[in-house]
């Protein structure tokens, strides 16, 4: 923080020091004060000795203009604050005032279908918002009375995720991995499998420092797949000023907390934290504040951990809402052990890593089964995809580590074999295109048919033809069964050969047959 030894009227030219001599003389400096600096987003302001951390001062800019900036250093004599509008409209010797109030954004269902940016105001070019709420951009996270634990699945769509790392409502789930390795795919195939589901969840994107373009085209995505009808942008791209980098996560989060707080369900999506931490690096260092390791200030970890414990599950008294987060942290050359990837892992509730060799080998998403984990979302799981998922990233842990060590011999036993026929089945079976979320019961039914041992015959390159004609018959001749396991309750025995019997007859298309060739289908 700034203090007396940083600030010296000394070193101010003769008419901001009249300015402040006449300040001084006046019953005002406990609200007003002077300007003796502005550059790079940044004021530094003489007087306002009752300011409090994160207030807004409001300061009489060029041509009549009034310019809003919020303090972040609170010295003795003087105060740091950052400007939220261009700072060439602020010059040395300018008014500042208190206005008595932090922060505060517009809340409510007015914002969902829009494009905002972090005050609320519209970037879709459509009417101005009128929301009869406002709410602070930081407030304080749910007490642990509070909360509830987490119970209720937040399904993704996405096999790989709610078999091996499922999400639960409430839940914090870090999605890291280096950049072009599909992370905001995976954040908006779960946003488009709320709509698809129906599950009401209200989704909210921050885009934090994003190309314009690329928010113009998820936009345009989102209304493709009738997403956007409940969903809220937040952008900010890499012109906006830092503060507006900085702000943009806290006020998504007050617009995720008045659904959570109104007994609804909404899941926010952060891309991404690095960007984020970041901006605030490139405000602390213009600040002075001392830096630390990767000149990242040292409160660096907490204001990603106040952040993110506004994600809850309230508990029954409150409603029973909740705020789902799904963070995005871009790590470099895979390095999970960097600096701010391991401030989040230690306050997310688990993380879906994402691995360039995957990603190249065609296999996407690209989730290494080693290093992903969910802390919570098991307990949240459905029965249906518990029963059939069990021991399935046992399985694939088993079959890459086995696959790695076979290359090096030709001699494998039968058991070996059998492991990493089924490990490769099933590694083609996760593959998923983007766009494309499964329901329940298609996820239950196909890997029933691997893990069963239904399509072992079948050949690899066959494998998603012959899931796509499995879940095709299901649906058709057999819709009263798809009904039933699609509720998501453990399926019973009939159930269960009745799924399979498809499942073999499918099967029975694409075995190997010797005198045809391996990989052609019967007649």
């Amino acid at each position: 923080m700034a203090t007396t030894s940083d600030f010296s009227i000394k070193e101010l030219s003769s008419d901001i020091r009249e300015a402040i001599a006449e300040l001084k003389a006046r019953p005002e400096v406990e609200s007003v004060g002077i300007v003796t600096r502005a550059a790079d987003g940044i004021v530094w302001v003489y007087g306002l000795r009752s300011c409090g951390y994160n207030e807004m001062i409001e300061i009489d800019g060029l041509s009549g203009r009034k310019v809003t900036a919020f303090a972040l250093n609170l010295g003795e004599d003087e105060i740091g604050a950052v400007l939220l509008g261009e700072d060439a409209s602020v010059e040395a010797g300018a008014r500042a005032r208190l206005t008595g109030k932090v922060l505060e954004v517009p809340v409510g269902p007015e914002l969902v279908g829009r494009v905002v940016d972090p005050l609320g105001r519209p970037l879709d070019g459509g009417d101005a918002i009128k929301a009869k709420l406002t709410a602070r951009v930081e407030r304080n996270a749910p007490g642990v009375l509070d909360r509830k634990s987490v119970e209720e699945p937040m399904m993704t769509g996405l096999m790989a995720i709610d078999t091996l790392v499922p999400i639960g409502r409430g839940q914090r789930e870090l999605i890291i991995g280096d950049r072009q390795t599909g992370k905001t795919a995976i954040a908006v195939d779960t946003m488009i499998n709320q709509a698809r589901q129906k599950s009401g969840v209200v989704n909210i994107y921050v885009a934090i420092g994003q190309k314009l373009s690329k928010i113009a085209a998820l936009e345009e995505r989102l209304k493709r797949e009738g997403v956007m009808s409940q969903s809220i942008i937040v952008a900010t791209s890499p012109a906006d000023p830092a503060a507006m980098l900085y702000l943009a996560p806290y006020a998504a989060t007050a617009m995720g907390e008045y659904f959570r707080d109104n007994g609804q369900h909404a899941l926010i999506i952060y891309d991404d934290l690095s960007k984020h931490a970041v901006a605030y690096r490139q405000m602390s260092l213009l600040l002075r504040r001392p830096p630390g390791r990767e000149a990242y200030p040292g409160d660096v970890f907490y204001i990603h951990s106040r952040l993110l414990e506004r994600s809850a599950k309230l508990n029954d008294e409150l409603g029973g809402g909740s705020l789902t987060a799904l963070p995005i942290v871009e790590t470099q050359a895979g390095d999970i052990s960097a600096y701010i990837p391991t401030n989040v892992i230690s306050i997310t509730d688990g993380q879906i890593f994402l691995e360039t060799n995957l990603f190249y080998q065609g296999v996407r998403p690209a989730i290494s089964v080693g290093l992903s984990v969910s802390r919570v979302g098991g307990a949240a799981q459905s029965k249906a995809i518990k029963a059939v998922g069990g021991g399935l990233k046992l399985s694939l842990a088993q079959f890459r580590e086995l696959a790695s060590f076979s290359q090096f011999s030709t001699d494998l036993d039968d058991d070996t074999r059998q492991t990493i026929e089924r490990g490769q089945r099933l590694t083609e079976l996760l593959k998923q295109p983007q766009y494309s979320p499964k329901s329940i019961w298609e996820m239950y039914c196909a890997l029933l048919a691997v893990s069963s041992g239904s399509f072992d015959k079948v050949p690899l390159e066959k494998i998603k033809p012959a899931e796509g004609v499995l879940l095709n018959q299901l649906k058709t001749k057999h819709k009263k069964l798809v009904d039933e396991i699609n509720k998501g309750a453990k399926p019973t025995d009939d159930q269960n050969e009745q799924v399979l019997k498809v499942a073999k007859d499918t099967a029975k298309q694409y075995n190997v047959d010797e005198t045809k060739g391996v990989g052609e289908k019967k007649d």
